[in-house]
């Protein structure tokens, strides 16, 4: 077993796990970077469709080009990184974690290190988290698969594809699908809205005629060998109206249903989870709830800019580092989301400093206002143009408008839309 010893341990070679290596080694601290894929660079290795960028680095990128500039600076400065590689435990003490991994070119690996970094992304739901009734053919993918096969591996999953879920893989793969020379008849939403960005719905549906069917579901699938076909049924008031049930033909559907932060290494180690995100709780530093273990990216809660996750990580980053200067712990609140918010993060804010905030919208709605509360008492209010569920909202308080109220152990910030 090689044994290794650093100030920090960073899981994932993505987006976020680069951000926040790179900015921790930048602070003087040394670092190890595990990625289970054989290069870095994550899930935009196999995005490579343009659009990522424009917030961070001021300029339209392929996600592949996204993540070389990312690579590129991990390359060229001391963070040692090794790919190919998988964590399998934690060790949580009170002096020290120990981290454990495995590969086939390094064998077992021991590093022993003062905090943690999780950046290990998310997943996606599949066909079983959705219970659709029906034969269990060939031609059933997700949609992140069906890009990878199509985008890395040069293969086509069909020829004649359906789409379940109007997330932002699942419109992409339409267009890619589309592209490739594939008939795609149909996006099928469960819900009254688009859960991908309005960006993505002009580009890729209403440029290439693609049928969005807005409160529908997948009812049945049908099919021996392989997808032949599938029921469509619309809802009325969340029941399906099974008179108005129509049939297509298929040998492919694609399943667009949502994503879920890989979070099994944090439960084994005993994490506290947040049920609104399936991902670690976390204070203001971006800390879970085990000392010296922090948390960022969409293992954090699901983004839909990776800009965002590379500027939430390399805060933390930052975080990592002031917790590694042994620093006095400031004193920290409790943050709730309210009324018309799915969730806010982090879960807790400090008085002391800047508290930048992450958060999803329960509604669809223009010119809402975003209110924070502490203890009953308004603090902020701003008006917002648009809202919707697919897409997060970023919000800096600033210190100075909390310092004209009294805080004490019981103190708790809301945060409401009000629409």
């Amino acid at each position: 077993m090689k044994e290794i010893t650093k100030d920090v341990v960073v899981i994932g070679g993505g987006s976020a796990g680069m951000a926040a290596a790179g900015e921790v080694v930048g602070k003087g601290h040394s670092v190890v970077l595990l990625e289970r894929e054989e290069i870095l660079g994550g899930i935009l290795n196999q995005c490579i469709h343009n659009g990522f960028g424009l917030h961070r680095f001021k300029e339209e990128l392929t996600g592949p080009e996204y993540a070389e500039r990312y690579a590129r600076i991990i390359e060229e400065s001391q963070v040692e990184y090794y790919t190919g590689t998988t964590v399998s435990e934690i060790d949580s003490r009170e002096d020290g974690k120990t981290v454990f991994a495995f590969s086939s070119e390094h064998g077992m690996l021991r590093i022993n290190c003062r905090a943690v970094v999780l950046a290990m992304g998310c997943r996606e739901r599949n066909r079983g988290n959705i219970g659709t009734p029906g034969t269990r053919p060939a031609g059933v993918y997700t949609a992140g698969l069906a890009q990878r096969l199509v985008n890395m591996e040069g293969l086509m999953p069909g020829s004649k594809c359906v789409i379940v879920g109007s997330g932002d893989i699942g419109l992409i793969m339409a267009r890619r699908m589309s592209w490739a020379g594939a008939e795609v008849k149909g996006v099928v939403e469960i819900q009254p809205y688009p859960a991908g960005l309005t960006r993505n719905i002009v580009q890729c549906l209403n440029d290439f005629d693609i049928p969005l069917h807005l409160s529908h579901v997948v009812s049945k699938i049908y099919g021996k060998d392989r997808v032949e076909g599938v029921d469509i049924t619309p809802l009325k008031n969340g029941m399906e109206v099974t008179e108005e049930t129509f049939h297509v033909e298929c040998d492919t559907l694609l399943l667009s249903v949502g994503l879920v932060p890989e979070n099994e290494i944090a439960r084994n180690t005993g994490i506290k989870i947040n049920p609104e995100t399936n991902g670690p709780l976390v204070d203001s530093n971006l800390m879970t709830s085990v000392e010296g273990i922090f948390a960022c990216g969409n293992v954090l809660h699901v983004h839909d800019l990776v800009d965002y996750v590379s500027e939430e990580s390399q805060r933390c980053g930052e975080f990592v580092s002031t917790y590694l200067k042994a620093g006095d712990r400031e004193q920290q609140y409790s943050m709730v989301s309210g009324s018309n918010l799915k969730y806010v993060i982090p879960n807790r804010f400090s008085s002391g400093r800047d508290n930048h905030f992450y958060m999803r919208s329960l509604i669809v709605r223009n010119h809402a206002e975003l209110v924070f509360s502490l203890d009953g008492n308004e603090v902020k209010r701003k008006k917002i143009r648009h809202i919707q569920p697919s897409e997060m909202i970023s919000f800096t308080l600033k210190k100075e408008e909390l310092a004209d109220f009294n805080l004490d152990e019981q103190s708790r910030l809301e945060v409401s839309l009000i629409g």
